[in-house]
């Protein structure tokens, strides 16, 4: 049986790609190898979006460049958003891959496969893309030119789909868009994200339902309502805010104001008291002062995200920031800013968890690391416990002994039976 070999790095759409093309494989008679070294067939999933994934790309491109001359004839392929339309320079400067597809396509001889894309027993929490590419163009990103403008996926195929993957194992479905809030606009109908999780709320087998990213400027309060409305849709959101600087955010071309941002969490907040936020932030962009990164770290520490996740800012050839600014800001610079939010984050998350203390939380368990099972609450906090029986894929009531910043330790005090059915 030949061997194939998925190298994978970036975001959940990412990884929810190389899933389906996994599952193609396999239709195919290909197994997965245990190594790279071991495969016949190797596909590389790019990101470009940071410069530092971008590098981890590149070595290795230029590790399979070696193992092509050792094996001239394993068959390789690039994937994900370091191939364009164009893919001549990318042939010119890889001639020892076989074959580039764009982020979200599949090669014609992976659309031979005669079944659905669907992994035959896939995890306890699945992605599912519901859309593809972006219409918004903020300065920095490079997604809209990779993955092109926004395409919903008909609304009737995403309920087709996890009605299947709840057939096959599957208890929560995670929702994937560039821009998630903008699902239907072009579709027939014009039915919204709000509509979609509706008609997923009802699906028997799916016990959870969450959807990233959000954009602030496109989130709306039908979607809110429906957030506190549907029992399966989970209290947790991701919310990128990127800067807490009205410069820096009309700079990035964002589209709202932090006064609109505020308020925005303020309405979430209203009608789900206990939900969890988490968001996204860049610091160093260009022109981005000391002044405008301090309203960010302020803001920050006003609103309390239950996560933040921060980057320092890269140019990406072919966006409006590396065409139109300077990158300004020395790598010391931004790392020392990334190093603040971080230590402000910290202690904002080491208070947030610690209310956690005694509780009983419930986890759907997502495996096993060395000798603790883990999973997710409907916060999307980390848990770990300790058992001799087998966990995967249960929903269970974990008593919560000891919290910090990154995770929450704990001990059984039951499992939904329903599950174990």
């Amino acid at each position: 049986m030949p061997k194939y070999h998925i190298w994978t790095i970036g975001c959940q759409m990412n990884k929810a790609e190389s899933e389906r093309i996994a599952a193609r494989f396999e239709e195919l008679g290909y197994g997965e190898a245990k190594s790279i070294n071991d495969a016949d067939l190797i596909v590389l999933n790019s990101c470009v979006v940071r410069q530092s994934a971008e590098n981890r790309v590149i070595n290795k491109l230029h590790d399979l460049k070696h193992l092509k001359k050792e094996r001239p004839d394993t068959l390789l392929a690039l994937t994900g958003c370091m191939v364009d339309s164009d893919t001549s320079h990318l042939h010119k400067s890889y001639q020892f891959i076989d074959h580039f597809f764009k982020a979200g396509e599949y090669p014609p001889w992976l659309e031979k496969a005669k079944e659905s894309s669907l992994p035959k027993k896939p995890a306890p929490s699945v992605y599912v893309p519901i859309s593809q590419g972006c219409d918004n163009f903020c300065s920095y990103c490079i997604v809209p030119y990779r993955r092109g403008r926004e395409r919903s996926k008909p609304m009737e195929e995403v309920v087709c789909e996890v009605k299947e993957l709840a057939r096959r194992g599957a208890k929560e479905v995670i929702l994937l868009g560039q821009n998630v809030d903008s699902y239907g606009h072009d579709l027939k109908g014009k039915p919204d994200l709000a509509d979609l999780l509706t008609e997923l709320n009802e699906i028997e087998g799916v016990k959870r339902l969450r959807f990233l990213t959000n954009h602030p400027k496109d989130m709306s309060l039908k979607l809110i309502k429906d957030i506190a409305r549907l029992d399966k849709v989970c209290e947790q959101v991701n919310l990128p805010v990127q800067a807490g600087s009205d410069e820096v955010l009309k700079a990035m071309k964002r589209g709202y104001t932090v006064e609109q941002y505020r308020r925005l969490v303020r309405q979430i907040r209203e009608k789900v008291p206990d939900i969890a936020i988490s968001t996204d932030v860049i610091v160093g962009f260009p022109g981005e002062s000391e002044g405008q990164f301090k309203e960010t770290l302020d803001l920050l520490s006003e609103i309390k995200f239950d996560t933040v996740h921060v980057a320092a800012y890269s140019p990406r050839a072919g966006t409006a920031a590396a065409r139109e600014y300077e990158d300004d800001t020395s790598p010391d610079e931004k790392k020392e800013r990334l190093n603040k939010i971080e230590k402000l984050q910290e202690g904002v998350q080491s208070v947030i968890n610690a209310r956690l203390m005694g509780e009983a939380s419930e986890i759907l368990v997502e495996g096993k690391k060395g000798e603790k099972w883990y999973g997710r609450t409907r916060t999307d906090k980390l848990v770990f416990f300790s058992s001799n029986r087998d966990y995967y894929g249960q929903l269970v009531k974990i008593k919560i002994e000891k919290t910090s910043p990154w995770s929450l330790q704990g001990k059984t005090e039951s499992v939904n039976v329903k599950m174990e059915e």
